[in-house]
């Protein structure tokens, strides 16, 4: 108790530049802000906990959903478009951050994301649920950097990893909940209330932050950078789209399938372009010129491609493959989140010791020995053995993301860190929809039918077969895995810290 009252204890000093690997004695960066860290933080993981039970609540009401508003065909954006417009605006955001402030940002996040849900609860068409499940993203956008980088701003080098590991603890705590919650509305109530229940946790969130978390943010005129946004959320919407719907909306040998993520990648270049010129750029050219912000984006992106395979393909391999229920698949995969928190909240500890990079590096070889586990699955294997392998690889990604995160974070002051932590969410979330295109390509490939937002296809297919193209989705992730190696090697063995 008294460990963690100390994580939480309010406490604003002066911060020195240092170099972690070289004498990791790090104390608070002066950045203007005096808040209440305890309540602060409550309010943080109260609007982290909005996305994130968000994200799982609703697989299990899609059968009320579709009965109640038909659009049987059209309940896969109910996902996609969630995905697409948090990924979009996350950059987007994190720049007005640094602009304009935390506060007002994720402020805005959460009511954007509370109206959202309350229109969402009252849709009346899938087409309209749709378009409120687009707002719902946009209000995400806002929130998940923003809480990350409050987490930076407030906290010390020594914290933040372990605050990082409460934060994972939201998401692994929501993998569980969330399919629950979902299951009991729909039997007890109605569908509509697994929307409604984000009132009341968006209401408190919203007050927590607005009386407790102050800062104090330079007022000076801003030029918004409006042909970067629109080329940016454009591009990048493009890009996502033709990466998730490829092969599923539309044959990847087709005008769209080819023609669209063609379009995303003209503009997302024009976008460079424009960065360029631009007096208050978006994402600065100098990102891509920092050896470990470019690393570490890259390492994320790794994560995230690595992570969607999983969530979609292990679950299908225990129902399909061994024969389990989806609850016991489900409990399988939750191995994973339970060791992420974990290894996040001892990442500090370790980093601290032998730097950010040698952690990464650690935690990316646990990882790689976990993936590589799931390319010796046999339809003989236990379930045991599978919740074995998503923890050691839990463990690993916990050891990877605390620390690459912490480290680029660390790396620049208050008036560009939601740049900088924005960066490595869009390319996480980039991983995802590249993630789920290759995935997705190589099992359809092994079946000669298409899987995957189409689960209802799967059942029908010998376990024999499904095992056998399976292999193939794990030996890709162990790719995914090696990628994320060769990414955190590159990062810099010194890290020079400024908060």
């Amino acid at each position: 108790m008294d460990r963690l009252r100390r994580v939480f204890r309010l406490d604003v000093a002066s911060q020195t530049r240092t170099s972690v690997d070289a004498e990791p004695v790090i104390t608070r960066a002066s950045v203007g802000l005096r808040s209440e860290r305890g309540p602060v933080l409550l309010g943080v993981m109260l609007s982290m906990g909005l996305i994130a039970i968000d994200a799982t609540i609703l697989a299990t009401a899609v059968p009320s959903v579709v009965n109640d508003l038909g659009g049987f065909s059209q309940f896969p954006w109910l996902f996609s478009i969630f995905l697409l417009t948090q990924a979009v605006t996350v950059p987007i955001f994190a720049k007005l951050s640094d602009s304009y402030g935390r506060k007002p940002v994720v402020l805005a996040g959460i009511a954007v994301f509370g109206v959202a849900s309350v229109l969402c609860g009252v849709a009346w068409s899938m087409p309209a649920l749709i378009a409120f499940r687009a707002l719902q993203g946009l209000g995400a956008g806002a929130i998940q950097p923003t809480c990350m980088t409050i987490v930076g701003d407030i906290y010390t080098l020594q914290e933040r990893a372990k605050v990082q590991g409460y934060l994972a603890s939201v998401w692994a705590i929501s993998s569980v909940v969330g399919p629950t919650l979902g299951g009991v509305f729909v039997e007890t109530l109605d569908w509509r209330w697994i929307f409604f229940i984000n009132i009341p946790l968006a209401a408190v969130a919203f007050w927590m932050i607005s009386r407790r978390f102050h800062e104090k943010v330079e007022r000076v005129k801003h030029q918004v950078d409006v042909a970067g946004a629109v080329l940016l959320t454009l591009g990048a919407s493009l890009l996502i789209l033709g990466l998730l719907e490829g092969g599923v909306l539309w044959s990847w040998l087709t005008l769209p399938g080819i023609g669209v993520p063609a379009a995303g990648l003209v503009l997302v270049v024009a976008f460079g372009f424009v960065e360029r010129r631009a007096a208050e750029p978006i994402l600065p050219t100098w990102v891509f010129r920092n050896r470990l912000l470019v690393s570490t984006s890259i390492a994320s992106l790794a994560i995230g491609a690595v992570l969607i395979g999983l969530t979609s393909y292990v679950p299908l391999y225990a129902q399909n493959v061994l024969g389990h229920n989806a609850l016991v698949a489900g409990f399988a995969l939750a191995a994973l989140t339970l060791g992420w928190p974990i290894a996040a909240s001892m990442s500090g500890r370790v980093y601290l010791r032998i730097g950010f990079r040698a952690t990464a590096l650690l935690g990316t070889l646990i990882g790689l020995v976990g993936v590589a586990g799931l390319t010796l699955l046999r339809p003989t294997t236990s379930i045991g053995q599978v919740g074995a392998t998503c923890f050691v690889i839990g463990i690993g990604m916990g050891f990877v993301a605390a620390p690459i995160l912490v480290a680029a974070q660390s790396s620049v002051d208050w008036s560009v860190r939601g740049v900088v932590t924005g960066t490595s969410m869009f390319a996480r979330s980039m991983g995802s929809a590249l993630g789920i295109a290759v995935f997705g390509a190589i099992a359809n490939a092994g079946l000669g039918t298409t899987v995957g937002t189409h689960a209802s296809t799967a059942s029908s297919i010998a376990p024999a077969v499904m095992a056998a193209a399976l292999q193939n989705v794990f030996l890709a992730s162990v790719v995914g895995a090696a990628v994320m190696l060769v990414a955190v090697l590159c990062m810099p063995r010194r890290v020079t810290t400024v908060a």
